[in-house]
């Protein structure tokens, strides 16, 4: 039988360009890493509960049906920025009618000058301008989720972005030896998919709210391609042994 193999394994590399691949899996593994990390911490608990959940990643896309935005983000991505007593003073100040005559009285106004403005000094103008009680008061609205714009900023920064890095795994990943042959090709344009999948599902769940579904999905999708390739790779360029029919093979395309 024919062994029909169309990339050169990675044993028949030379040790430099295995070197090469090992050293770039390992900083794109550790980048993906943080990804994750920085996902979780953006959207877990702003439905109230801990971990992250279709209910959070709902909230984030869609909004809170119960919240203003001000509540979503400290439960949410800025619930470790400040003490609890003082979370909670703002969001009572929120709910009392975030009025401007409570606003220096109640302390809000301070916690705000305290732990806010350091970021939210109207400097970066991707994130929300808290100076005064005009500021704070712009988002204790209610919570729509992302808008459109913001959406269409994040998507462009993640469709080129993800590409590059699942073309360089991708591109790693077609060296190693997995049979059957569609398996490969299902697991190399898994996350192409997906990342389609995830982006546009962001736009849909904020009009219909299940499509949160389709986003969790496409991101544990990606994950999984991502560990899948990186751990073949890793593992075929260092301890895999060949059979001696790909070897003989290999040796006849060399």
């Amino acid at each position: 039988m024919t062994i029909q193999e169309h990339c050169i394994h990675f044993k028949m590399m030379p040790m430099g360009v295995r070197v090469l691949y090992s050293g770039t899996l390992i900083v794109l593994g550790v980048g993906y890493l943080f990804a994750m990390i920085h996902i979780f911490d953006s959207h877990a608990g702003r439905d109230g509960n801990p971990g992250l959940s279709v209910n959070d990643l709902i909230i984030a896309y869609s909004g809170s049906k119960s919240d203003t935005k001000i509540e979503s983000a400290l439960k949410g991505p800025m619930a470790n920025m400040l003490p609890p007593e003082e979370r909670n003073e703002i969001i009572a100040w929120v709910r009392r009618g975030a009025e401007e005559k409570d606003f220096k009285s109640s302390g809000v106004e301070g916690i705000v000058e305290r732990r806010c403005l350091v970021c939210h000094n109207g400097s970066n103008p991707h994130i929300p301008n808290l100076t005064g009680y005009k500021g704070l008061h712009s988002v204790a609205q209610a919570d729509t989720g992302m808008d459109i714009f913001t959406l269409v900023r994040v998507s462009h920064i993640h469709l080129f972005g993800i590409t590059f890095i699942f073309f360089i795994v991708g591109s790693i990943f077609c060296h190693a030896y997995i049979r059957p042959l569609w398996l490969k090709c299902i697991v190399l344009i898994t996350p192409f998919i997906a990342i389609l999948a995830d982006i546009g599902s962001w736009y849909l769940t904020k009009l219909f709210p299940p499509f949160a579904w389709v986003v969790m999905i496409s991101g544990a999708l990606m994950g999984f391609a991502f560990a899948f390739m990186w751990i073949v790779s890793m593992y075929q360029m260092w301890l895999y042994k060949p059979s001696p029919a790909l070897l003989e093979q290999e040796g006849r395309v060399s």
